[in-house]
């Protein structure tokens, strides 16, 4: 099946996104029973850890870890957003650079200015969003982006749209005094999907959808550790409490440039294979034995599998051992732990 297909359903009683690529699975949006990504609390100060450089916090829903603290004092309330999910037994990650996002805008109440995306290059484009923008934006004392699905979009859309996290900002940034409490929740999958995929797909609603497109064999198949490549190479990712490890095999291939070809194939599979098992942290990738004059291709071909790749991404580079390593927010929770 080619082209690009939204599946919005629920599995095991979770709200679910998937999105299918040419009939792989591409992406796949779980709801947890954690805090999501994105939701805001008015929070309050308990005590500094030191040798973390940070401080932790109360929010209703348990402890939360602030980085970067100077000036804050314990006792203090102030509004925090929520950036990924927690390890076990460790606080929820937070921030207090709060951003509203949806489909066309980010609103930015620390960071004055307006932008658009890069992506978007067409001058006559940008100066059509522009005075969008500066139409329905230009008395708020916030900063705007406006993201690259505003390209082509109808002007009457992407202006309501923010027009609404404009006020949603508002309202959040006047409500900083106060006990504890939850302001805003973070979007569930269904949103998510409408708010980042925004590339053309056919977007199907019906219950079941997931078993009729094949999307849970597809969803089974990425519980596996093993990652099919060409030529009857393969690798596996293995999360441990570390890390995360990677190693590459050739397969039946003994040519001398089967090294090279495997590790190529797993640097352009890499990103998808991390996103839907939902893996993050440190990665190490144990790769097949390549010449040393190799590894610029192998470090080439890693840069563009991940440009596209929507989760945060450090390629940190060799080590003594010859092993390859990368760091990547852990902005989801692991497929395994969130259905069985």
């Amino acid at each position: 099946m080619k082209g690009r297909t939204i599946l919005l359903d629920h599995l095991q009683g979770r709200e679910t996104a998937v999105l299918m690529v040419d009939g792989a699975l591409d992406d796949i949006l779980i709801e947890t029973d954690q805090p999501a990504p994105g939701t805001i609390y008015r929070a309050r100060a308990e005590r500094p850890v030191k040798g973390q450089g940070g401080m932790f916090l109360a929010t209703p829903d348990g402890r939360a870890f602030l980085r970067q603290v100077k000036g804050l004092s314990a006792g203090s309330t102030l509004l925090v957003q929520v950036t990924g999910y927690a390890e076990p037994g460790k606080a929820m990650p937070v921030t207090q650079r709060l951003l509203f996002k949806s489909r066309y805008a980010i609103v930015t109440p620390d960071a004055p200015g307006l932008n658009i995306s890069r992506v978007i290059r067409d001058e006559e484009e940008r100066d059509r969003l522009l005075e969008v923008a500066h139409d329905v934006f230009d008395a708020e004392p916030f900063g705007l982006i406006l993201r690259s699905a505003c390209a082509g979009a109808d002007v009457e859309e992407i202006a309501e749209d923010i027009t609404a996290m404009s006020g949603l900002a508002r309202q959040i940034m006047d409500d900083a005094e106060g006990e504890v409490e939850r302001l805003l929740d973070g979007d569930g999958p269904h949103l998510l999907a409408w708010r980042d995929w925004s590339e053309p797909a056919d977007i199907v609603t019906d219950a079941g959808c997931l078993e009729d497109h094949g999307a849970l064999e597809a969803i089974d198949a990425a519980r596996s550790h093993r990652v099919a490549l060409s030529g009857g190479a393969s690798f596996f990712v293995e999360p441990t409490r570390a890390l995360v490890a990677v190693d590459v095999n050739t397969g039946p291939d003994t040519s001398m440039a089967a090294g090279l070809k495997a590790n190529l194939a797993t640097a352009k599979a890499l990103p998808r294979a991390l996103r839907v098992r939902g893996l993050g942290g440190q990665i190490t990738l144990d790769l097949a034995p390549m010449p040393k004059k190799d590894r610029r291709a192998f470090e080439a071909a890693l840069r563009a599998a991940f440009r596209s790749d929507p989760t945060e991404t450090a390629l940190v580079g060799w080590t003594p051992l010859g092993h390859y390593e990368l760091q990547r927010k852990r902005a989801r929770l692991p497929l395994a732990e969130v259905i069985r």
